[in-house]
């Protein structure tokens, strides 16, 4: 029996997925994204369900994650290919909603946009370039997101539709893109924000982050209660959980070495909340398959999903993340139950 050891069985993983940030040098930027672009190649040949980008603004990193799935859109022809996540405080909600519909329809409707609310990272230094004139004004609470969603669902956006001379007006988005308001993802972290993404209809994207909001701060237990919190509001929505998972079965000893490095690393911020928002840190997976594969099943809260978008470290060389998802793919994922 899976789990046995523990006395509870994990829900068999049903949809494997990975997701990378990106990263370029600044010197050649072109070759950063080529590289991301043969990730979702080669995650497509492994078996990969879902490819996910993250979103990076004046870093070097993925700034514009539209236009690269629109490009991985080309060149693949059936991984799902998501966004973890847009944060909607850079974007206009009826713009994004037409690029969005527009990948989609390219994709053969595969996108997964995931979005976040919130002001933009680094408010006081980007405001006056990105919203000159309407800064103080600007809205970054949940409603820019419902703005969003009535837009992709096909809700009116003008009181106008019709034939002025030549020209042909719609009063919803164009183009529209069937399915895709069913494939709207909410990233979240606290209690608050699984709520509101069931109650609207969306899925959830969970991550290796959550805030420790009440006097628990076991981070497995916090991560269930937003899953269960979810699916109160939501029972049919889709849940991903996106935890930093390095398999190292067919690893060199210089490749583990680093990777063991890079998580002890970042093992001190996992010990106690960060931060006045009590941000609390899921410590990072490596090892081989099999012992990996052990600690997800004594894992509360993956215990409950049955589908995954595995982060790729930052920093790393492709080479590595060839590496990390090919074990993904031909090892761990069988050992979580996944059939190829």
């Amino acid at each position: 029996m899976r789990g046995g050891r523990i006395g509870t069985v994990s829900r068999p993983l049903r949809k494997l997925g990975f997701l990378t940030i990106g990263l370029f040098d600044a010197a050649d930027p072109r070759r950063g994204h080529e590289s991301t672009l043969e990730i979702i190649e080669l995650g497509e040949r492994l078996g990969f369900d879902s490819a996910w980008v993250r979103h990076r603004h004046l870093q070097y990193g993925i700034s514009s994650p539209v236009a690269v799935l629109a490009a991985a859109s080309q060149r693949t022809s059936r991984i799902e290919l998501g966004t973890a996540v847009i944060p909607l405080g850079w974007e206009n909600p009826l713009r994004l909603a037409e690029d969005l519909a527009t990948v989609d329809l390219l994709s053969g409707g595969r996108l997964n946009p995931g979005l976040s609310v919130g002001p933009p990272m680094r408010w006081d230094d980007v405001k006056d370039a990105l919203y000159p004139d309407t800064a103080d004004a600007e809205d970054f609470s949940y409603d820019r997101v419902e703005r969003l969603l009535g837009f992709v669902r096909g809700e009116p956006a003008t009181g106008f539709s019709g034939t002025q001379g030549f020209e042909v007006f719609s009063d919803r988005v164009q183009p529209q893109s069937p399915g895709l308001g069913d494939r709207l993802w909410y990233g979240g972290a606290s209690l608050r924000s699984a709520q509101w993404a069931g109650e609207h209809r969306m899925n959830f994207l969970t991550s290796s982050v959550v805030k420790a909001e009440g006097e628990s701060t076991d981070f497995a237990e916090i991560q269930l209660s937003h899953i269960r919190a979810f699916r109160e509001h939501h029972p049919a929505g889709r849940i991903s959980q996106g935890l930093v998972v390095i398999p190292t079965d067919s690893a060199t000893p210089h490749q583990r070495a680093k990777y063991e490095a890079y998580a002890e690393k970042r093992l001190p911020r996992t010990a106690e909340p960060q931060g006045p928002a009590r941000t609390l840190f899921s410590p990072d997976f490596v090892g081989t398959s099999a012992e990996i594969a052990e600690r997800l099943h004594a894992h509360k809260a993956f215990r409950e999903i049955d589908e995954v978008a595995f982060a790729l470290p930052f920093t790393f060389e492709h080479e590595d993340y060839v590496q990390i998802l090919t074990d993904i793919a031909e090892r761990l994922g069988p050992a979580l139950g996944r059939n190829s």
